[in-house]
């Protein structure tokens, strides 16, 4: 569907819900007209405490304390979360309690609620952001179609009725530059408007690389009556990002080369990634019991351009015959995507005798297109000796950047993809006395695949249907002290198809959570103790009969324990705790989808550590009658598998990071932030022995913020 098509349909249908809501409206005076609060899809209007769920909650002064930018460096202070293949650096990956989507596609995570992480926008970059939601454990019910370990929410920064603003300059290693600036204010009485942007430009620790990044993010603020309100959030991002598979293992050892060697060709270029998005929302408050919201996402993304990576088929590779030459392949690719949702639902509470509902029913519309063209060029197997050019190699200990004509891809994929689902939802919270809670749930969903193969000209197609239960409890056994627990079952769709040309049917899950939430200090140290077990069925493996092609028979497990906690101490000391325990693994045996080797049951799921711990501590002082914060922090992340179906594994690593805040004047703020403090050698990620990520070492960032 074009772009101007999307667009009248979303006008068409914001005008079809505008009339009546302005029509049943009472007349008043501009002066009355008051600041609503903006409610969240798909929530309901149930507090933290009452939710029968883990949610950790990251905000945007925790983030900005520490010098976060990213997405998947600001996870990284959630221990449930683990980094996974991110693509040689040209999207976000992550697994929740040690379950990942597909790993050929970036992970979705959601926007306001909107499914907005799919396509192939680079990075995200969270400027604009006023907190991250980590909403773990079984939400399918609710929100659809995904992950069982739970959901990643960004909720953004929304146009104020007051004049506010500031612009931020940081400069650090790597001759790293950043500006950005948020500004937000009204243009009348019932309009605001809110502008966040960036733009930042760094070389890397990596050889040759350098990466060039910018956004804006406007918004606005409709306030049509008192209890009615349009808001409009929109995006613009381009990224030109080098394609870095990063370093290699020989003989399963790391460290052969330096992190800093870059094993692909710089003449290649960067990657460009880029964004477009639209979410509007009408919200109209009933009464003080009742809401109803309505909302439209549209978003496109692209992703072009060269790159040369190592080899991974044994047969092909030089460096196992010599240890040094390594042997490359060369791709490019062309990826579009367009996804477009459209929602409504109801929220509100009623009595009934001593029982209080607290009621949420909704429908939604996705629909998500995926155009991928992908030529390749492979070195041909070492058995041929073949020459060097031939190879496209580099020697890991001398590169030699530019030797050799670099190879033309051939064709490869040539495909377009489109999923379309429908689905509606109902959820219940009871309140069946001033201590116990239960909560009821469920959603339907129709969906179906489409393929088309443009290479052989072949089309496939899938459709079904699913029902996802959930139930729940909230016990509070005291002020201080709640016990939960819920049930949940998803799915989330495969792409692709079996050698008979079917496709394959969606991936389902079952979880269990069981846990407690404490509230001491007057509410000033809250945490939240959770024990989890999840079962994942219709993983994509190797079909053993028919070579290169994949079958939906996989099984997987994940069990676990969190412990996440969050202080204001006496003192003026904040502390921050997150600590998970996760056993995730293979339940039953079957073969890798890329090469074919065996996986047992019993086997750890890649690049998912046993221990993962997360934790930051700060204190304030007054100097010279100024405030100066000063703090540290701490990761830990145990040992991985780094390749599927293989002994390779990651090590543990800990990294520290020092940071601290001083206020110039009311309006000028120094921070500084030192990552990694200790300069230790670690690897984030890995896909296999040949493509491993290396992390960063120390890096300085100082940084100056004005406040208007």
């Amino acid at each position: 569907m074009s772009h101007l098509k999307q667009t009248l349909i979303a006008s068409t249908i914001l005008a079809a819900l505008f009339s009546p809501l302005q029509a049943l409206a009472d007349p008043v005076p501009e002066e009355t007209i008051v600041v609503t609060a903006q409610r969240q899809a798909y929530r309901a209007d149930i507090p933290l405490k009452l939710t029968p769920q883990s949610v950790d909650i990251l905000e945007a002064d925790t983030l900005e304390e520490v010098g976060v930018t990213r997405l998947s460096d600001a996870l990284d202070l959630s221990a449930s979360t683990a980094r996974q293949n991110n693509f040689g650096g040209l999207w976000d990956n992550f697994a929740v309690r040690g379950f990942a989507g597909d790993e050929n596609l970036p992970s979705g995570y959601l926007v306001n609620g909107f499914n907005a992480g799919r396509g192939f926008g680079g990075p995200r970059d969270i400027v604009g952001i006023e907190r991250i939601e980590i909403l773990k454990g079984p939400s399918a019910a609710v929100f659809g179609r995904g992950e069982p370990g739970g959901s990643v929410n960004l909720v953004t920064k929304k146009p104020k009725f007051e004049s506010d603003g500031a612009v931020g300059i940081a400069v650090g290693s790597f001759d790293k530059l950043r500006v950005d600036g948020d500004w937000t204010g009204p243009l009348s009485d019932v309009t605001a408007v809110r502008l966040n942007g960036f733009y930042e430009q760094s070389d890397s620790f990596r050889d040759t690389l350098e990466t060039t990044r910018l956004g804006v993010f406007p918004s606005a603020q409709w306030r049509i009556t008192p209890k009615t309100s349009l808001t409009y959030e929109g995006e613009v991002t381009q990224q030109e990002i080098p394609f870095d598979r990063g370093v290699i293992s020989l003989n399963n050892k790391l460290g052969v080369v330096p992190t800093s060697r870059f094993l692909g060709e710089p003449g290649d270029g960067p990657l460009q990634a880029d964004a477009t998005g639209h979410q509007m929302q009408l919200q109209h408050d009933l009464n003080d019991d009742w809401s109803v919201l309505a909302g439209i996402g549209y978003r496109t993304t692209n992703l072009e351009g060269f790159s040369t990576e190592a080899e991974l088929a044994t047969a092909r590779q030089r460096v196992f015959v010599d240890g040094q030459t390594l042997s490359r392949q060369r791709r490019f690719r062309a990826y579009e995507a367009e996804h477009t949702v459209y929602r409504a639902e109801i929220s509100g509470r009623l009595e009934s005798g001593a029982i209080e509902h607290r009621l949420l029913a909704g429908f939604d519309y996705d629909q998500f297109s995926n155009d991928q063209l992908f030529l390749r060029y492979r070195p041909p197997s070492v058995a041929g000796n073949p020459s060097p050019a031939a190879g496209n190699v580099i020697n890991i200990f001398n590169p030699i950047y530019g030797q050799f004509l670099l190879p033309t891809p051939g064709p490869q994929t040539n495909r377009l993809d489109k999923q379309v689902a429908w689905g509606f939802y109902v959820q219940d919270q009871i309140k069946l006395s001033d201590r116990l809670h239960i909560r009821i749930g469920g959603r339907y969903d129709d969906f179906s695949a489409d393929g088309l193969n443009r290479a052989n000209n072949s089309a496939t197609s899938f459709s079904d249907t699913k029902f996802s239960p959930q139930l729940g409890f909230v016990f509070e056994a005291s002020e201080a002290f709640s016990l939960y627990g819920s049930y949940g079952q998803g799915f989330r769709a495969n792409s692709g198809t079996d050698f008979a040309g079917r496709a394959f049917a969606p991936e389902e899950s079952e979880s269990f959570e069981l846990g407690t939430k404490i509230t001491l200090l007057n509410g000033d140290l809250e945490a939240t103790i959770a024990a989890f077990s999840m079962t994942k069925a219709n993983i994509i493996t190797a079909d053993p009969v028919n070579a290169g092609f994949s079958l939906a028979i996989g099984e997987a497990e994940s069990r676990g324990l969190e412990i996440d906690l969050s202080a204001e101490l006496p003192g003026e000391l904040d502390l921050r705790f997150s600590y998970a325990l996760v056993d995730a693994k293979v339940a039953k045996d079957g073969l890798d989808p890329n090469f074919a080797s065996l996986i047992k049951k019993g086997d750890r799921l890649i690049n998912v550590p046993e221990h993962t711990l997360s934790a930051l501590v700060s204190k304030e002082y007054e100097i010279g009658g100024r405030e100066l914060e000063i703090g540290g922090g701490l990761l830990y992340v145990g040992d991985r598998l780094g390749e599927t179906a293989t002994t390779f594994e990651l090590p543990a690593y800990t990294t520290l990071r020092l940071f601290a805040t001083y206020d110039l004047t009311d309006e000028l703020e120094l921070s500084l932030q030192v990552n990694n403090l200790a300069d230790t050698t670690f690897y984030t990620n890995s896909f296999s022995r040949l493509w491993v990520a290396p992390g960063a070492p120390r890096t300085v960032t100082v940084a100056l913020r004005y406040d208007f």
